[in-house]
């Protein structure tokens, strides 16, 4: 039968006190006469004892019963042993085809900086919430931006927090990095990208490609990733629907996951979709991409055959560069991809509920959506603005 009682009890230790005779004194009188600590003891899920030795008694049964959940759900063995150089080593192995390329890369070059600064040979469950502390503020000091560090300190806490659950490297209610305190960043309103200001940039885009590039980015909310790798069988003509689903590697697809693993199905305006038709009226037969040419695709797959090709290479070359450009031309404020992809979501916010723009815009998170509904746009400065005028109005002698 298992032992499920976590006990607490006196543990003797030193020399037991003689007497007046030079005798020892007999056990009723160790208590009083003898140094002891506070000892809590359980067993593991395999029968092993374990313990722990307190000095104060009230700490000791603070303990036991915190400790006494852990062993009702078989959550209280000991923790394996592994330094932090280790577990990096396996992180890596295991995390692979888990996540997206593009965070095991942050991952991993994250541990390694914390690597770098606590020693790779230091055991998993020694590190405490002052090396995290030490961590961040050897960050700071290097006049990183405080978005950066707040990365940083998010990816460690959730890579710390697989290294207790399920891997049991580290005891439950021992993450490093847990109550490691976010830095303060002033939040930078949503860059949005007017009707407008999209058609002198269209005006200026140079071919049928990029024309469309656009004008899908604009209104599928679609990240720059999820953009390039569209196929054409992602596209729904006939219901005027564009689908954003993994992609496994063949002979012409190339291995790809969307952000957080979620396919989702956007419905678009027709006239997207007649410009879809006619560049697929202009695609070469050879790739079955959008938006990656048969030229271009034949050169990727020739990288991968010979393993210099990995999801975090860049399947279109200065699309940034060239988008920069565009804007000047138009003498439009400068906007990034994702910014096509931050204006699509306000547009959405406007008219749709908080919960069906989420499902659209793949926010993992309602948090992230919300941020589209609190924002404030020109129309409501504009509106603000014709209120206090009003109410100036109304003021006499000024």
């Amino acid at each position: 039968m298992a032992h499920t009682k976590v006990s607490v009890t006196r543990k003797y230790y030193g020399k037991v006190p003689l007497d007046r005779t030079g005798k020892p004194i007999p056990k009723n009188l160790w208590p009083r006469r003898r140094k002891f600590s506070w000892e809590v003891r359980w067993y593991d899920s395999e029968g092993k004892r374990l313990s722990k030795s307190f000095k104060d008694r009230k700490e000791a049964e603070e303990h036991t019963r915190k400790l006494q959940d852990k062993v009702n759900i078989g959550k209280a063995d000991k923790p394996m042993q592994i330094t932090l150089r280790d577990f990096i080593k396996e992180h890596k192995k295991l995390m692979k085809g888990q996540v997206a390329y593009s965070t095991l890369i942050d991952q991993k070059r994250t541990l390694n900086l914390f690597k770098e600064h606590v020693g790779g040979e230091i055991q998993l469950d020694k590190i405490n919430p002052r090396f995290a502390e030490s961590f961040v503020a050897s960050r700071l000091s290097k006049k990183l931006a405080p978005a950066t560090v707040n990365k940083e300190i998010r990816t460690l806490r959730s890579i710390f927090n697989l290294a207790i659950e399920p891997r049991g490297y580290i005891a439950e209610g021992m993450n490093p990095f847990e109550k490691i305190k976010q830095r303060k960043v002033a939040d930078k309103p949503v860059k949005y990208v007017s009707p407008e200001e999209l058609t002198g940039v269209l005006e200026e885009a140079p071919d049928l490609w990029w024309k469309t590039y656009l004008m899908v980015a604009y209104t599928t909310a679609g990240r720059k990733d999820e953009l390039l790798n569209l196929t054409w069988a992602d596209i729904d003509f006939e219901n005027d629907e564009i689908r954003f689903v993994p992609k496994k590697a063949t002979k012409k697809l190339l291995y790809w996951e969307p952000k957080d693993h979620d396919s989702r199905v956007i419905p678009v305006p027709e006239k997207v979709i007649q410009l879809l038709v006619n560049l697929q009226n202009q695609a070469d037969e050879f790739s079955p991409y959008v938006f990656i040419t048969g030229q271009r695709l034949t050169r990727i797959l020739k990288r991968r055959t010979k393993g210099k090709w990995n999801e975090n290479s860049e399947v279109v070359n200065n699309m940034l560069t060239r988008l920069k450009v565009f804007c000047k031309r138009a003498d439009v404020g400068e906007f990034c991809f994702h910014d096509l992809r931050r204006s699509c979501i306000t547009n959405w916010a406007k008219l749709l509920p908080i919960h069906a723009v989420q499902e659209l815009a793949g926010h993992s998170k309602i948090e992230t959506t919300r941020r589209y509904y609190l924002s404030v746009g020109k129309s409501d400065m504009d509106m603000a603005r014709k209120i206090q005028e009003e109410v100036m109005a109304k003021l006499t002698n000024y």
